[in-house]
């Protein structure tokens, strides 16, 4: 086998050579005395069948690249052959290569059609010359090499066109998984991001004021100084904490037990408000009857609160916020209002815009909706209204 597909290779690396090889050897056999049946022995060729044996085994070297000429030559020196009555053999075998690579280069209609009118040409040639009628052996075989030839040609032509829709499939596979694996990708940056702006974000505006309330009243009331001080080691201690469990997942996605992400959770609802309490006057109010929500949901509607929290710190220091939390049987609704500061009114007007457009992409990847605004009374409003569909309890 390793011969052969050695051959294959070069053949098709090298396929005028081959050809020209062919021939070559086509018009070798040609010079051959033949006895063929229904006939007198024949002598050595003439010069005439010579420069028609020329003729005819030369075109098969043009045979890829012309196949309908290079048949219709080949034809034309045998049926010379055959009425000059030089030689009565070799032009089987060049007729045959040469309706072989019709029906490997052509449709299967065309094919057949040439092969058709080539046989019956050849034919006629063979009767008018031999004196023999069409059920003749020499004529019946003659017929039947064509036919042999066409059949195999279109059979070779349909395998390499289904190789080849196989090699265009599996290419397309392997597009579609590179596709897919870059989309992947994509959402786990996007994720990653989110869960570090989300993270260092909240912690370092609350560093940041915490350090301004500390500076402020560092000499007239340092025991008020000490306590904001005190918020800034415990917002930069959670930071650390939330950033290390962060980058724990990433190194060790691959262990089962690692968890996939932060769990913030509003659970933690007391702490992240004690977190802003201590600078930034904030009322909230639950409505309904607070439940387990599921891990994605839980997960957004903390953020959004701490996002829309961490916003009003930087755009609206000392104004009073609400944030109100509303339990309803399709789901939760989470608002967070201030009464002051100029808050960024879409995602490009102030700043950057990354922490609204991750509120919505987080409302939006858990099948929710999110809008926020300038309240007409003044100050900024962010709501969210995420699904959660409440299932009821059957009792059995």
């Amino acid at each position: 086998m390793g011969g052969i597909e050695r051959l294959r290779r070069a053949v098709t690396v090298y396929p005028t050579a081959a050809d020209s090889v062919l021939a070559a050897v086509l018009f070798a056999a040609s010079l051959l005395p033949m006895h063929p049946p229904g006939g007198p022995p024949v002598e050595p060729p003439a010069i005439g069948a010579v420069l028609l044996s020329v003729a005819g085994c030369a075109a098969l070297v043009l045979r890829r690249r012309h196949p309908l000429p290079v048949l219709a030559v080949v034809c034309a020196a045998a049926a010379a052959v055959l009425l000059t009555q030089q030689s009565r053999g070799f032009f089987v075998l060049t007729v045959g290569v040469a309706a072989y690579t019709v029906a490997t280069r052509t449709d299967r209609r065309t094919a057949a059609a040439v092969g058709a009118a080539s046989a019956v040409a050849l034919g006629m040639c063979a009767v008018v010359a031999l004196g023999i009628g069409w059920l003749d052996p020499a004529v019946v075989v003659l017929l039947l090499w064509f036919g042999l030839a066409v059949a195999a040609g279109s059979a070779v032509r349909t395998r390499r066109a289904y190789i080849a829709v196989l090699e265009e499939r599996a290419v397309r596979a392997e597009q579609t998984r590179e596709q897919e694996a870059r989309r992947r990708v994509a959402e786990e940056r996007l994720r990653i991001a989110r869960e570090l702006h989300d993270v260092v974000a909240h912690h370092i505006a609350v560093i940041n004021v915490q350090a301004g309330v500390a500076g402020h009243l560092v000499r007239r009331q340092p025991d008020a100084a000490e306590d904001a001080l005190g918020h800034v080691r415990v917002a930069a201690r959670t930071a650390l904490e939330e950033l290390a469990t962060l980058l724990g997942v990433l190194r060790r996605d691959d262990e089962p037990d690692t968890p996939t992400e932060p769990a913030p959770s509003l659970t933690r609802l007391d702490g992240l408000i004690d977190s802003f309490a201590a600078s930034q006057p904030i009322r909230w109010t639950t409505a309904g009857r607070p439940r387990a929500l599921p891990s994605a949901v839980d997960v957004a509607a903390y953020r959004i609160l701490q996002e829309s929290l961490t916003n009003v710190c930087r755009h609206a220091s000392g104004a009073t916020v609400t944030v109100r939390i509303a339990y309803e049987t399709a789901g939760v609704t989470v608002e967070v209002c201030d009464d002051g500061g100029t808050g960024p009114a879409d995602p490009g007007s102030s700043g950057s815009g990354l922490g609204l457009i991750g509120m919505r992409e987080r409302a939006e990847s858990v099948g929710g909706t999110f809008s926020a605004g300038r309240r007409a009374e003044g100050g900024f409003r962010v709501r969210a209204v995420l699904p959660a569909p409440l299932v009821d309890e059957v009792a059995t």
